[in-house]
């Protein structure tokens, strides 16, 4: 299995939602510049976690999204899951058809790894992670870094002095 962006980026997105959501709804744009995710990106990710009843949003001034549930409640599988992410290692997709139409030798090896994936994906809650220290840490240098003031540096050349 390889997890590809759209997993890693919908996971993180969900997780900075948790981490952010004591206020009120969170706006797509903060998720961004916390992430570095484009925002047309978390548009798309959204839309489908909204469709897959992971979130709700809350539109006008102070609008943006919320948890539909508790995050004790919703397994990281399931934000994967949300996004039409593919937790299966097998080459035939689960099929059994890997080798003319019949299972291949490491068929029923790359199937259990699925399901240990699978299960051990389904047994890590939002809630379990941003109770986890190092995402605690994590997620306060991130908002250190979005308080601090840029310093811009200017480079001066010196004027050639006259002979």
């Amino acid at each position: 299995m390889k997890l590809t962006t759209k997993g890693r980026y919908a996971v993180t997105a969900m997780l900075d939602l948790t981490l952010h959501s004591g206020n009120g709804p969170v706006k797509l744009a903060e998720i961004s510049g916390r992430q570095e995710i484009s925002l047309s990106y978390l548009e798309q990710l959204f839309a489908r976690l909204r469709k897959g009843g992971l979130v709700v949003s809350t539109r006008g001034p102070g609008g943006g999204y919320s948890l539909s549930r508790p995050a004790d409640e919703i397994a990281v599988a399931d934000v994967i899951l949300a996004v039409d992410e593919n937790m299966d290692t097998t080459r035939c997709g689960g099929m059994g058809n890997c080798q003319n139409d019949l299972p291949c030798l490491t068929h029923e090896l790359w199937t259990e790894l699925s399901n240990q994936i699978r299960s051990f994906l389904s047994d890590i809650t939002l809630g379990q992670l941003v109770r986890n220290a190092n995402v605690k840490q994590v997620a306060e240098r991130q908002e250190q870094e979005l308080q601090a003031p840029s310093i811009e540096v200017a480079v001066v050349e010196k004027p050639a002095e006259a002979s």
